[in-house]
């Protein structure tokens, strides 16, 4: 019966929710929710894991990969950083930027005059701006080839850095910076948060850096933390989250600490982008869904 409800409306999201020990309606209003944004024409993949016992709190086609806009940058900093702990001569030193790796959109370093930067500066500008330029100095520092291989290495079967940031995707370019499933990115992050990606040094690295991100914009926005200013405890909340915004999607992945619980979390939404409404519908969204975690952390 269930098969023949999901063929009757395939709109819907296959979406499974287990309630907070302490209330049996968290994740509700969150699954409601995104339910619409299904039913409206928002592609949705979600997940939702407690740090802890690992537990599934909620779940909308996490197996899926799909495009995430800037989460592939955590896969460098993971290279970045397991080099520079493991004392690799080729974290060290300074990289020019070039012309090759300009990329608009964002970042700081395009706008300051500084033309060269010590590697793990360059990581700092990744994790807290979601530089571009940053980004693909490093990459080409790095190479696209170490990354992937690293992502296998921590059984990433789903989720993929596929390019360079470009500001223009040729017929010969990879369709998509990068791709991810649900499920994975929150496990990567549920791992981070438990010093097992690589070592514990290196995890520690990787989320010292995204700990300096500025946008709160999506769920982190239910938080009430302060965008520039959050590596420390605030009120018993501690936050780690990368997003990613292209046209027509919205991608976030992190993991928030509370009082009485911590939860790894990561969903994309793809939507028609051409109305504002749209997309401040999926913004909404994403922020119930974090009204939900905060409810279950704290």
């Amino acid at each position: 019966m269930r098969k023949d409800r999901r063929r009757a409306s395939p709109g819907l999201p296959s979406g499974r929710r287990s309630s907070a020990p302490h209330d049996s309606e968290t994740f509700k209003r969150g699954f409601v929710s995104l339910t619409k944004l299904a039913l409206s024409g928002v592609q949705i993949t979600a997940s939702a894991l407690d740090v802890a016992s690992e537990k599934v709190l909620f779940s909308i086609d996490d197996h899926l990969s799909v495009p995430t806009a800037s989460l592939g940058k955590v896969l460098l900093l993971i290279e970045v950083a397991a080099r520079l702990t493991q004392r690799d001569i080729s974290a060290h030193g300074l990289l020019d930027r070039t012309v090759v790796d300009s990329a608009a959109d964002t970042g700081l370093w395009q706008h300051l005059q500084v033309p060269t930067l010590p590697i793990a500066d360059l990581a700092v500008l990744v994790g807290s701006s979601s530089d571009n330029l940053a980004t693909n100095v490093l990459l080409r520092h790095i190479g696209l080839d170490a990354v992937r291989a690293r992502g296998e290495s921590l059984g990433l079967h789903r989720t993929f850095l596929l390019d360079k940031v470009r500001d223009f995707r040729g017929p010969d370019d990879a369709p998509h910076f990068s791709v991810g499933s649900a499920r994975e990115l929150a496990t990567l992050f549920r791992n981070l948060a438990e010093g097992s990606i690589v070592d514990v040094a290196t995890s520690q690295q990787v989320l010292a850096w995204l700990g300096l991100g500025s946008d709160l914009s999506m769920v982190a926005s239910a938080f009430g933390l302060d965008p520039l200013s959050h590596v420390h405890s605030d009120h018993g909340l501690l936050l780690v989250n990368k997003t990613g915004s292209g046209d027509g999607i919205r991608s976030e992945v992190g993991v928030l600490r509370g009082p009485r619980a911590s939860v790894a979390y990561a969903i994309t939404m793809r939507f028609n982008d051409a109305e504002l409404t749209g997309r401040l519908a999926v913004l909404d969204g994403m922020r119930t869904l974090g009204t939900d975690i905060l409810e279950y952390v704290y």
